[in-house]
Formats: C-alpha cells, sequence, structure tokens
C-alpha cells in the first residue's frame, strides 16, 4: 500500500468514527415527540441502550392522550385496563390537553418497543411509534 493510499484510509476511517460518535452523542440525551390530530410525530425515535433519556411528550390536541411504551404484554394489559391516569411510570405518561410533559428513561435492552396511545379507538386510528434501542 502506498503511503498516500495509508494516509487517506487513516483520514477516511478516523471521519467515520467521528461521525458516527457525533450522531450517537446528539441523539443520547433529549427527544421531543409532538402529538397533533391524534398522531405522534415522529413515528420513530432512535435510542442508545443504558443512557438516560429524556423524552419531551408535546400535546397540541384539545384532548388528553397516553404514552405507553412497552412490550406486547404491557399493550395487551393496557387495552384492557382501568387506570385513568399515568404518572408513576416513566414509560407511561399521561398527556393533558394542550400540554407538555417530560419523561426520563434508560432502556437496558436492545431492540424495538412500541408507544400507543391505547384511549379508544386511538390505536385503530394510528396513534402508534416505535423506539428503536440501539
Amino acid at each position: 500500500m502506498t503511503r498516500r493510499l495509508a494516509g487517506l484510509l487513516v483520514v477516511a476511517v478516523a471521519a467515520s468514527l467521528a461521525m458516527a460518535c457525533a450522531k450517537h452523542s446528539s441523539a443520547d440525551s433529549t427527544t421531543t415527540i409532538t402529538i397533533h390530530h391524534s398522531h405522534f410525530s415522529p413515528e420513530l425515535i432512535d435510542v442508545p441502550v443504558g443512557v438516560p433519556v429524556t423524552i419531551t411528550l408535546r400535546n397540541t390536541d384539545p384532548i388528553e392522550h397516553e404514552w405507553i411504551v412497552g412490550d406486547a404484554e404491557v399493550h395487551e394489559r393496557h387495552r384492557t385496563g382501568t387506570e385513568a391516569y399515568h404518572g408513576k411510570i416513566p414509560t407511561e405518561v399521561t398527556v393533558p390537553a394542550l400540554s407538555t410533559r417530560v419523561t426520563t428513561i434508560t432502556f437496558q435492552q436492545t431492540g424495538d418497543l412500541l408507544y400507543i396511545c391505547h384511549l379508544p379507538g386511538h390505536e385503530a386510528y394510528g396513534m402508534v411509534g416505535t423506539v428503536h434501542i440501539e
């Protein structure tokens, strides 16, 4: 390998590593999910495993919503549950009309979890999103 080619290779690898670190660090502390017209935006968020992530939930609708994150078992429990208000578990948040709530979560395993509003008809209407944990 020539000296010039080796130098270019080192620069390319360094740049790739810098970009990967920058992408990870910019996503590892905060994100905002907006609720508008009974939909979540964005519908997909990427978060790092093992790092506290502060999520701001901004409800611009004139009605209350909930934001429940979990696996299939969690969502099945909430589909048939009777909890009127969520506020003690970081992955279960009630967001009153025209308001903002903030929660901080440290996801311990990689994979995908859904976030859903389980108020009557909201999930069927499309009020569903995905947390991708890597």
